[in-house]
């Protein structure tokens, strides 16, 4: 907390909380009981006036403010929808409650509940002309002032005061919220059944990542948190499910940006008898349909780009990866120079603010001696992408990128792969699914080639699944998208769009 002298005050004002904690029970009042009778929030007494107004009404919510003029108390009251003002005057105590008299007993902070008519006071603003006051919650710490609660540091560990001084956050998670919930509903809409699958696995895959690992005592086994829900939803495919989606927690073992949290929320579906071009249609709409439920608008300014999710009403552009590649810096990545490609990503990093960095110089150094030629055509996508306004769709990603999609019929060297590319990012990942289990294995074995070469980011391979693409599922679309996209239309890193960010330990 920032409190001037911070520990002694912060002492102080709890060895007094304290002492008045003892003063209210020592009156005989329950400083935490657990009925409250709330008939009204505070919005509608803000918004429907004249509808209450005479009325009498009981609200409930935290202190904010109290003045108090002997005989006349005048007392600010907050709850989640809104703030306003309680007027008190002296009156006898009775059993249980609070006067202007034992006011003293109370502080910002504290919960009450409170009963009177709705008026106005002498200079026009709303109140509640209180007869009753009970008290719900002792608070015995003061919450900071606005201005004294900016440590980012501080705000994260202690999220909870953070969303009582910025209330713009506490607005953030409610966006959050509705973020996902417009989601479910654009596809339940849309024929889509929500199934919730397993977290902890014994071999775990869909993505490229390095994923954390735990161990189960019941039956004495390592399992992974899972890095995508992927591969148990294609399962369900392969069950006799033919639309299926999962919102839930994933988990990948790398480093927190900007765009990266090692724990966050991500979405996967999956629809059979659909290809990429079905699922370019479907989720272009879902991503307008989510961005205007949850922000009534599908202009955004992110990151210095002006972005237009709805594109002058026209679908977004595709683009080839190949072209792209071939356009921006001259790179076949079907017969990649690997030199060439070494000295792009070198000059790109000396143009970067960690160029004299000597730890960032030698990972780099690293990695470029020991990744594979895919994984360098990737870095230099991604220098293509962080220069990208979009909307549009990135489209057919070399094989080597790709190693659970299905092949261009008219290409066999590029796969029917789609991202979105906005504002510098991609907001999704989809493709038509390969259900081959032969060509699977196979790409299971290069991938694996990679991990025990030391990729920590490939792919297992996954004999189970294999298994069951043998008992066939049918062709299918997959898509998967996570709250990144969020962030980045919210406007936030990774750490303020979330209630409770990762943040060391003390």
């Amino acid at each position: 907390m920032c409190y001037n002298n911070r520990m002694t005050t912060l002492a102080d004002y709890r060895d007094e909380r304290l002492r008045k904690l003892e003063e209210i029970k020592n009156l005989g009042i329950d400083p935490y009981p657990a009925k409250s009778t709330r008939t009204t929030h505070i919005d509608q007494i803000l918004n429907d006036f004249d509808a209450l107004n005479e009325k009498t009404v009981t609200i409930t919510g935290r202190i904010t403010a109290i003045r108090s003029f002997g005989k006349l108390a005048f007392v600010k009251v907050r709850d989640y929808f809104g703030e306003v003002q309680i007027f008190m005057q002296q009156e006898d105590p009775q059993d249980g409650l609070f006067n202007t008299k034992r006011l003293k007993l109370l502080d910002t902070g504290d919960f009450i509940e409170a009963t009177g008519k709705v008026g106005k006071s002498s200079t026009g603003e709303i109140s509640v002309f209180c007869n009753q006051l009970r008290l719900l919650t002792k608070a015995l710490r003061p919450l900071p002032g606005r201005d004294g609660f900016t440590n980012k540091e501080e705000r994260y560990r202690r999220r909870y005061v953070d969303m009582n001084v910025n209330t713009e956050v506490r607005d953030r998670m409610v966006r959050r919220s509705k973020f996902w919930q417009a989601t479910r509903d654009f596809m339940n809409k849309h024929g889509f059944i929500e199934v919730n699958t397993p977290v902890l696995e014994h071999t775990t895959g869909g993505a490229d990542a390095t994923p954390f690992v735990t161990h189960m005592d019941a039956l004495d086994e390592d399992f992974y948190l899972r890095i995508s829900q992927e591969l148990p939803l294609k399962r369900l495919l392969g069950a006799g499910f033919e639309k299926v989606y999962d919102i839930g927690p994933r988990f990948r073992n790398e480093g927190v940006d900007d765009e990266h949290l090692p724990e966050h929320i991500a979405f996967e579906s999956y629809a059979a008898y659909e290809d990429y071009e079905d699922g370019m249609k479907l989720y272009e709409d879902m991503i307008k349909y989510v961005a205007k439920e949850t922000w009534g608008t599908l202009q955004f300014n992110v990151g210095g780009f002006e972005i237009d999710l709805n594109n002058g009403g026209k679908p977004w552009p595709r683009v080839k990866y190949a072209d792209l590649l071939k356009e921006k810096f001259d790179i076949d990545v079907f017969n990649p120079d690997r030199k060439k490609m070494e000295q792009i990503l070198r000059d790109d990093f000396a143009k970067s603010a960690d160029r004299n960095d000597s730890a960032a110089k030698k990972n780099l150094e690293h990695t470029l001696e020991v990744a594979s030629d895919a994984r360098l055509i990737d870095a230099i996508w991604k220098i293509i992408r962080k220069n990208s306004a979009g909307p549009y769709w990135l489209i057919e990603e070399p094989l080597a990128l790709s190693p659970l999609a299905k092949l261009v019929p008219e290409n066999p060297l590029v796969t029917q792969r789609f991202h979105p590319i906005i504002a510098g990012t991609e907001m999704g990942n989809g493709y038509s699914e390969l259900n081959d289990p032969l060509d699977q294995l196979e790409r299971f074995k290069e991938q694996q080639a990679m991990r025990d070469a030391g990729d920590s980011e490939a792919q297992m391979l996954d004999m189970d699944f294999v298994e069951m693409l043998e008992y066939g599922m049918p062709p299918a679309c997959g898509w998967g998208n996570s709250e990144r996209n969020f962030w980045l239309l919210e406007g936030v890193s990774g750490r303020e769009g979330v209630p409770f960010p990762i943040i060391k330990s003390k």
